[in-house]
């Protein structure tokens, strides 16, 4: 897949009224361009999740790729880097044309709804009035419901994974301990570089890992290998390392207004609540849980799928909690293929 760029010229609105001047949005996309009008390919566009960005070959190795399921040479496949992501789309750590610095906190807020948003300028841009197949999971989850309702014309089979459709105080009490971390450590509010913060953002990720696996994945698999230990070990610098990862790739300041991006999630807002907004969906819409997810329990993802017309429910099976739906590349695999053959 081929990175690409668009430049939306002049004042992009948010949800708050807030305004963006000039934005930035980078996208992968399959080699051979788009050809608006003619082209024969189905399309498929990938929402992508918290950190990730628009490169699925890089995430999601087991499912996207030549040869693979999700063909970027046979299918036209696109994913999006989501506003506030530090992937080269507009964020807190792009340059300010008034300041000529970071933006820092003088960033504006900004909601799941702006994201999607953000993604139909693109989708626009590149002249596609029909998605054949929109994947998302977690945030991506959260993008794709949202698309659904927003233009629910466009999309004509969604598969949303491990998501819910409002965020839930569980989830939000997740994103305030991070930002709590982030708030702690004194560097995080002297705007001098994008350094700052970073040891919060290293405890923060620590944090967020805790709710991305579960009791028995860390059992499974971070058990010290002496059974006389003292003090343990083994995890402690799984821990350390997970952080580490993170601020070798990210800032603070973009994953602070991340965790406020997902606290906005509520496809509800404004449209009567939520069973009302749900209802609107017209998309073919395949709903996956994940048995041992403990961030968002397949009671959420059962509840999407009672309130959606033409909904299906389907369960997989996965040791890693809610990060089943990046690793379960075999059980998605099977699901996405016979989604393909529709």
């Amino acid at each position: 897949m081929i990175s690409r760029q668009y430049n939306h010229k002049g004042k992009f609105i948010l949800e708050s009224g807030e305004e963006i001047e000039n934005l930035t949005i980078v996208y992968h996309s399959s080699e051979r361009q788009y050809e608006a009008g003619t082209d024969n390919r189905k399309v498929v566009w990938i929402c992508h999740a918290f950190t990730a960005n628009s490169d699925p070959e890089d995430w999601w190795p087991g499912l996207v790729g030549t040869g693979k399921t999700i063909d970027p040479d046979k299918y036209y496949v696109i994913c999006v880097n989501i506003l506030g992501s530090p992937y080269g789309t507009t964020s807190p750590a792009s340059v300010s044309p008034s300041s000529g610095r970071p933006y820092f906190f003088d960033f504006p807020k900004y909601t799941v709804r702006d994201i999607v948003n953000a993604n139909i300028l693109v989708r626009k841009h590149l002249g596609i009035d029909h998605i054949d197949i929109m994947i998302g999971g977690s945030i991506g989850g959260f993008q794709a419901l949202e698309w659904v309702i927003t233009e629910p014309d466009i999309v004509g089979q969604a598969l949303i994974s491990a998501c819910g459709a409002k965020v839930t105080p569980w989830v939000t009490a997740y994103n305030e301990s991070q930002r709590m971390a982030l708030e702690a450590d004194p560097s995080f509010r002297l705007h001098e570089n994008l350094k700052g913060g970073e040891t919060g953002l290293r405890c923060a990720r620590a944090i967020a890992l805790i709710s991305y696996r579960n009791y028995h994945c860390y059992n499974a698999t971070q058990e010290d290998p002496d059974s006389d230990f003292m003090f343990a070990s083994k995890v402690c610098s799984y821990q350390q390392y997970q952080g580490k990862k993170l601020i070798d790739r990210f800032d603070a300041y973009t994953y602070y207004y991340l965790t406020y991006a997902l606290d906005s999630h509520n496809v509800g807002r404004g449209r009567g609540g939520v069973p009302e907004a749900l209802g609107k969906v017209r998309a073919d819409t395949l709903i996956v849980g994940i048995d041992s997810d403990g961030l968002f329990p397949v009671e959420e993802q059962k509840y999407m799928a009672g309130h959606i017309p033409s909904a299906e429910y389907v369960e997989i099976k996965s040791r890693f909690g809610h990060d089943g739906f990046l690793i379960e590349s075999g059980q998605l695999g099977d699901i996405i293929n016979r989604m393909l053959k529709k």
